[in-house]
Protein backbone atom coordinates (compact mmCIF):
# COMPACT_ATOMS: atom_id res chain seq x y z
CA UNK A 1 0.00 0.00 0.00
CA UNK A 2 1.25 3.44 -0.90
CA UNK A 3 0.93 6.03 1.91
CA UNK A 4 2.54 9.48 1.86
CA UNK A 5 5.51 8.15 3.87
CA UNK A 6 6.73 5.77 1.49
CA UNK A 7 6.11 8.36 -1.49
CA UNK A 8 7.72 11.09 0.32
CA UNK A 9 11.09 8.83 0.85
CA UNK A 10 10.66 7.72 -3.03
CA UNK A 11 13.68 9.59 -5.03
CA UNK A 12 11.57 12.06 -7.11
CA UNK A 13 10.92 11.13 -11.14
CA UNK A 14 10.51 7.17 -9.87
CA UNK A 15 8.68 4.71 -11.26
CA UNK A 16 7.19 2.76 -8.70
CA UNK A 17 4.95 0.42 -9.82
CA UNK A 18 4.13 -1.09 -13.77
CA UNK A 19 1.56 -3.46 -14.77
CA UNK A 20 -0.74 -4.54 -17.62
CA UNK A 21 -4.53 -4.56 -17.35
CA UNK A 22 -7.45 -4.77 -20.01
CA UNK A 23 -8.55 -1.65 -21.54
CA UNK A 24 -12.39 -2.47 -20.34
CA UNK A 25 -14.79 -2.35 -17.76
CA UNK A 26 -13.56 -5.34 -15.85
CA UNK A 27 -9.63 -3.60 -15.75
CA UNK A 28 -9.86 0.08 -16.57
CA UNK A 29 -11.93 1.39 -18.71
CA UNK A 30 -9.56 3.98 -21.00
CA UNK A 31 -11.28 3.35 -24.34
CA UNK A 32 -13.13 0.12 -23.98
CA UNK A 33 -10.74 -1.38 -27.35
CA UNK A 34 -10.27 -4.44 -25.21
CA UNK A 35 -6.54 -4.26 -25.86
CA UNK A 36 -3.88 -4.54 -23.15
CA UNK A 37 -2.63 -1.25 -21.58
CA UNK A 38 0.62 -0.87 -20.03
CA UNK A 39 0.68 1.82 -16.79
CA UNK A 40 3.23 3.24 -14.52
CA UNK A 41 3.29 5.23 -11.57
CA UNK A 42 6.04 8.01 -10.94
CA UNK A 43 6.38 9.96 -8.29
CA UNK A 44 6.97 13.50 -9.44
CA UNK A 45 9.22 16.43 -8.27
CA UNK A 46 7.16 17.02 -4.95
CA UNK A 47 5.56 14.28 -2.66
CA UNK A 48 2.61 14.12 -5.83
CA UNK A 49 2.51 11.61 -8.16
CA UNK A 50 0.64 10.28 -10.84
CA UNK A 51 0.17 7.21 -13.24
CA UNK A 52 0.14 7.28 -17.25
CA UNK A 53 -0.99 4.50 -19.49
CA UNK A 54 -1.27 3.80 -23.12
CA UNK A 55 -1.30 0.09 -25.35
CA UNK A 56 0.69 -2.49 -24.52
CA UNK A 57 2.86 -2.25 -28.01
CA UNK A 58 4.59 1.08 -25.98
CA UNK A 59 7.42 0.45 -23.59
CA UNK A 60 7.21 1.62 -19.96
CA UNK A 61 9.39 4.67 -20.66
CA UNK A 62 7.35 5.33 -23.71
CA UNK A 63 4.32 5.49 -21.53
CA UNK A 64 6.04 7.45 -18.66
CA UNK A 65 6.88 10.41 -20.79
CA UNK A 66 3.62 10.26 -23.39
CA UNK A 67 1.18 8.29 -21.98
CA UNK A 68 -2.13 9.44 -21.00
CA UNK A 69 -2.73 10.54 -17.32
CA UNK A 70 -5.35 8.20 -15.43
CA UNK A 71 -7.67 10.23 -13.88
CA UNK A 72 -10.53 8.62 -12.35
CA UNK A 73 -10.10 7.64 -8.74
CA UNK A 74 -11.70 3.91 -9.19
CA UNK A 75 -8.90 3.53 -11.84
CA UNK A 76 -6.23 5.07 -9.90
CA UNK A 77 -7.27 3.43 -7.11
CA UNK A 78 -7.52 -0.10 -8.58
CA UNK A 79 -3.85 0.29 -10.07
CA UNK A 80 -2.36 1.24 -7.03
CA UNK A 81 -3.84 0.65 -3.63
CA UNK A 82 -3.51 3.68 -1.48
CA UNK A 83 -4.43 5.74 1.65
CA UNK A 84 -6.43 8.54 1.90
CA UNK A 85 -3.42 10.62 2.48
CA UNK A 86 -0.97 9.47 -0.68
CA UNK A 87 -4.55 9.77 -3.10
CA UNK A 88 -4.55 13.05 -2.01
CA UNK A 89 -0.74 13.71 -3.42
CA UNK A 90 -2.06 12.36 -6.80
CA UNK A 91 -1.81 15.16 -9.61
CA UNK A 92 -4.56 15.07 -11.93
Amino acid sequence: MLTLEKLKALPPQTIFAKGEIVDSPEGINMMNSGQMLRWVAVRGGIHDWTIYCHFAEKSYEWIEHQGDKVIGERHIKKLVECDKEAFEMYRY
